[in-house]
């Protein structure tokens, strides 16, 4: 009886115990690591620079005005309306007329000055006439006196007088002739006058010097126009709307990969869906530094032909940097993602070691990384040569990879393997019965989660680009 009571509980006993190493088994596999993975490709990538800026004209032309006065008129457009924003103008095409009362006024001064100048001028040229003539009589006068001598027939007295008038008709020639070249400067001076206030009275009517768009009109009829040193802008002028210019601002850790005539891609929120072309012009050296940011100014060449683009739109450009064909790629995310040492093959942890610090080591040169191939439980690292990057993919080269080739990407099971969910706990377990305020004893499961084991090591933190 007692050999048989032994029997049936060792028979019980086997039983339990093959129950819990089932289960054991059973939890164990569930909680082996579940790897996320992709596959290598290959294809086309390009490596692009994203920056925003702004449309602006090619050559944009300040009018402003030389003389002080009050806008009494605008000039007609090609459609025979008043100047205003956006109309197209020819070279000379009248913009505004300002009130001229004043300075045609002093042009007429000018003229009656000219007038009396010339006058003046004829009246010291004829003097210099009379002036010859008179030396002509007392140099006679003197040639005879000279003759006779002091003597009984010529007094001494009289030959004085012939020597003195013949010096005072010298000294009177030269003076006429130099009130001749006095009035001719002063005439001179009054023709230049004149033209001064000519050129005054032609201001009043401001012109277009170039072709184009009027792009600002800040002033209106009746206002006073004020000249100082710097001339008021009245106008500003586009002279060619056709091509027009993107000026982008790019980070400095950037500018150096951009290339003149490089290709740009943009596009404008005014027109959505629409991508627009253009060409690397050149790159400004006034670097601009805003709280510690310093950005070059990158002018980008655009054909408007269509006239869609408007002048100070805000553009989002992409700079292309690079393009590769038919290379191998793989999400940038395969790069970044690293396990923890127990997902290591056990014969490739220390390996994996080195190569991840080599790695992190050659990190600036932003040319080396590290992929990870499943087996099984474990992962195995692949080191790689990384090239062009778009953002989302990245070219890479190494030995061993090839196309289709699967690489983990993440890890489903990793908090699983770490983190038992609450309240798992052996069915077969014993219970031990707690009063209402006992708690559990250290190292059983009685109603309560085990707590979560201390996490692994990992090889590297951080992630590779």
């Amino acid at each position: 009886m007692r050999r048989n009571a032994a029997l049936t509980i060792g028979l019980l006993v086997g039983i339990v115990a093959s129950a819990a190493g089932a289960w054991a088994l059973v939890v164990r596999e569930t909680k082996a690591p579940t790897f996320s993975v992709v596959a290598v490709t290959r294809g086309n990538i390009v490596s692009k620079i994203t920056a925003t800026g702004t449309l602006e004209p090619e050559a944009a032309v300040d009018i402003g005005a030389q003389v002080a006065g009050v806008i009494v008129a605008f000039g007609k457009d090609a459609n025979g309306n008043p100047v205003s924003w956006g109309s197209a103008v020819e070279q000379g095409t009248v913009l505004a007329r300002i009130d001229d009362s004043l300075y045609a006024a002093a042009v007429k001064t000018a003229v009656a000055q000219v007038a009396q100048g010339e006058a003046n001028l004829l009246a010291a040229r004829a003097n210099v006439l009379q002036q010859k003539a008179n030396l002509l009589l007392a140099s006679q006068n003197w040639d005879r006196a000279q003759k006779l001598g002091p003597s009984d027939a010529l007094a001494k007295s009289a030959y004085d007088q012939y020597e003195a008038s013949y010096e005072v008709a010298k000294a009177n020639l030269a003076a006429a002739q130099a009130a001749v070249q006095q009035a001719q400067a002063t005439a001179d001076l009054d023709k230049a006058n004149l033209l001064t206030a000519q050129i005054n009275l032609n201001y009043c009517t401001i012109r277009s010097p170039v072709k184009g768009v009027i792009v600002d009109r800040r002033v209106n009829i009746g206002q006073t126009v004020v000249s100082s040193l710097s001339a008021p802008s009245l106008f500003l002028i586009a002279n060619d709307l056709a091509h027009i210019q993107a000026w982008v601002s790019v980070n400095e850790a950037d500018v150096a990969s951009i290339t003149p005539g490089g290709p740009v891609t943009f596009t404008v929120d005014a027109i959505p869906g629409q991508v627009f072309q253009g060409r690397v012009g050149q790159v400004r050296l006034n670097a601009t530094m805003t709280q510690n940011v310093v950005t070059y100014t990158v002018e980008v060449d655009v054909d408007n032909v269509a006239s869609k683009l408007l002048p100070y739109l805000t553009v989002n450009a992409q700079f292309e940097t690079g393009r590769h064909a038919n290379v191998l790629l793989v999400p940038s995310v395969a790069l970044q993602w690293t396990p923890s040492e127990g997902e290591v093959a056990p014969d490739s942890r220390r390996r994996a070691g080195e190569q991840i610090s080599r790695s992190e080591r050659s990190a600036p040169e932003g040319n080396h990384g590290i992929l990870w191939k499943a087996e099984g439980a474990f992962v195995r690292p692949m080191p790689v040569t990384t090239g062009l990057s778009d953002g989302a993919l990245v070219e890479v080269t190494g030995a061993g990879l090839s196309e289709g080739m699967p690489v983990v990407v993440g890890d489903r099971g990793r908090r699983a393997a770490q983190e038992p969910p609450s309240g798992e706990q052996n069915p077969f377990a014993p219970q031990i019965p707690r009063g209402p305020n006992q708690a559990p004893s250290a190292g059983r499961s009685g109603g309560q989660a085990a707590q979560p084991p201390t996490p692994s090591a990992t090889l590297a933190s951080g992630s590779r680009p």
